[in-house]
């Protein structure tokens, strides 16, 4: 006997927490992001150097734009805008991926872009 019922009409699906798989632009590697951690947290576990330095939110020091995907955050309302949040701009240190993501690195008062630094 099995216990891989199907599951009933009008009842969704339970799902595991996946990993999600991110790409840096312009020119950034891809890093997956365990449940649970935030990008930055991950990104750092495999060696990828985003821009950061406060970690919870405050400094916008890893300010990204997110190009596509979702995200929640840890906090109830990460320093951004809310017209910085309405472009498309996240807070990676406090942001967790509910998809897989690309996400540019931009400098905001330049409209550039912003190359991944390798020493971090």
């Amino acid at each position: 006997m099995s216990n891989d019922a199907p599951t009933p009409p009008g009842v969704p699906p339970t799902t595991a927490p996946r990993i999600h798989r991110v790409l840096v632009r312009p020119g950034g590697q891809p890093f997956e992001v365990p449940p649970g951690h935030s990008l930055i947290e991950a990104a750092l576990a495999v060696g990828v150097n985003l821009p950061r330095s406060c970690r919870n939110g405050t400094c916008r020091t890893c300010m990204a734009r997110l190009v596509e995907g979702r995200v929640h955050y840890r906090i109830a309302w990460p320093g951004l805008s809310f017209d910085e949040h309405d472009e498309g701009w996240i807070l990676p240190c406090v942001a967790e991926p509910d998809t897989d993501l690309v996400i540019e690195l931009i400098t905001p008062a330049t409209g550039s872009a912003a190359p991944l630094d390798p020493a971090g």
